[in-house]
């Protein structure tokens, strides 16, 4: 069974929350999306940035898409808008848990597969439905690094990728109840 295989479950529960559909849809809110990248990009950093550490990520330059998340929030959201993005609760317990892994490189590999091969897959369907140029989304050479990222993953891997697939799935939840108040 391959590590695919392994989190198909929890891969699909993600998949099913409604505020996926919501992005999906080609009619989210510019607004919503900014604060759903805002709470997306220190997600990105504090895992890329522990992959960094250990060499994760330097064979793979195109891969980190924290930087791409920031320019898409600022595009969506102003540089001069004083207004601060609700921070969902997950944020800060994903951070957390980030740095108790953190010097796990296999671990953190596991939290790279599922969020950089999400952007690389599902990524490039959400792209065309979301405002905004979508740079998130935006690779130089995908097919080159989703082989990179495959040939660093291994099916034990399984119980942490379920682990990051249950952190966007709460995610998700969040930013479904506070979509009511995006207008």
């Amino acid at each position: 069974m391959s590590l695919r295989d392994l989190t198909h479950e929890a891969h699909k529960n993600a998949e099913r929350q409604e505020f996926v559909k919501i992005l999906f849809s080609g009619n989210i809110n510019p607004k919503l999306y900014a604060t759903f990248l805002k709470n997306q990009h220190p997600c990105y950093e504090i895992l890329e940035v522990c992959a960094m550490m250990h060499g994760l990520l330097s064979d793979m330059p195109d891969v980190r898409r924290a930087p791409a998340i920031l320019n898409d929030f600022i595009e969506l959201w102003g540089s001069d808008n004083k207004e601060t993005p609700i921070m969902c609760p997950t944020v800060q317990k994903y951070m957390d848990y980030i740095m108790s892994i953190k010097d796990d490189p296999k671990r953190l590999m596991a939290h790279i597969y599922v969020r950089h091969m999400g952007d690389l897959a599902g990524g490039q369907m959400i792209a065309k439905k979301v405002p905004g140029k979508g740079e998130m989304y935006k690779f130089n050479d995908p097919d080159g690094l989703k082989s990179a990222i495959r040939a660093k993953i291994s099916d034990d891997m399984a119980d942490e990728a379920t682990v990051c697939f249950e952190f966007a799935t709460q995610l998700f939840k969040e930013m479904l109840e506070i979509s009511n108040d995006i207008k």
